[in-house]
């Protein structure tokens, strides 16, 4: 399997230098080849959109072949650094206890949260009032995913191009609503969970760009204990939109019980992936 030599993510995330935890393996790399939910590969990409290195880790469907004709639904992850080994994984759950379909699953990661490494704070800021030209990147990380990343995913892996999915959460959420707002028929879906949308809302709620697929779907999650001011933020998006014939999706707010800003990623992604393949999350 070609991810024997992938870097041990879950040290990262677990504050475990990854020479470290190499050593305490005794070997150099730590392969995920030993955790199944999690098989699939590697690959960095350098991006002329962005100026910057991405690590990309594909998690593979159960029971994928890269021979046979089945194409499969995808699903993009920002953040992957911290969402990726947990949704990743999780995804498998959901096709037992829900009838999820099973999917690849792409976490774009930056290899670290120091915010010399890690600049989600540019890459999801979209632009409006208050944001200057340097800080919002939200522009320019979407011709990343448009233009290098899909198209190499897509060439490499059985990825079904009318199934993708973009799932964000936080100010990764905000990116989720400015790629449905700018370029509708990027992602067949789309899961905003908890999102942070200001500064730069002002670009959120302009008119959407036009749009030629059909189904699409954008779903905004938030957890009833998120900071309150991000609940009014979601909610006045979702009133701007449903007010509004005029939109290229199909649009829904969901909202997790007891849920707090981050912790329950994985309802998030659960609500809005059932919301989206049109099933019905299990008791």
């Amino acid at each position: 399997m070609r991810i024997a030599t992938v870097l041990c993510v879950l040290a990262v995330l677990l504050g475990v230098p990854t020479t470290a935890a190499a050593r305490t393996a005794g070997q150099d790399t730590i392969p995920l080849d030993h955790l199944p939910a999690l098989g699939g590969d590697y690959f960095r990409i350098d991006s002329a959109a962005t100026g910057r290195p991405y690590h990309i880790y594909v998690r593979y469907p159960d029971g994928y072949d890269p021979a046979a004709a089945t194409s499969w639904p995808t699903v993009y992850l920002t953040d992957g650094d911290s969402l990726f080994p947990i949704l990743a994984a999780n995804h498998l759950f959901l096709t037992y206890d829900d009838g999820l379909p099973e999917a690849i699953v792409v976490g774009i990661a930056y290899g670290g949260f120091d915010p010399s490494v890690n600049r989600r704070n540019i890459d999801f800021q979209t632009p409006g009032a208050g944001v200057s030209d340097q800080q919002a990147g939200a522009a320019a990380f979407q011709r990343f995913l448009k233009s290098e990343l899909i198209p190499e995913v897509e060439r490499r892996y059985r990825s079904d191009p009318a199934r993708r999915v973009l799932f964000g959460q936080s100010r990764g959420g905000a990116l989720v609503l400015y790629s449905a707002v700018t370029d509708p028929d990027l992602f067949w879906g789309r899961i905003a969970s908890n999102p942070s949308i200001t500064p730069g809302l002002d670009s959120l709620l302009e008119p959407a760009a036009p749009a030629h697929g059909e189904n699409l779907g954008v779903a905004v999650v938030s957890g009833t204990r998120d900071r309150a001011d991000l609940q009014a933020e979601a909610a006045h998006w979702l009133s701007v939109w449903e007010g509004r014939e005029a939109r290229p999706w199909r649009l829904v707010g969901l909202r997790v019980a007891g849920g707090t800003h981050a912790a329950n990623a994985p309802d998030a992604y659960r609500l809005g992936m059932n919301w989206l393949f049109g099933r019905k999350a299990a008791p």
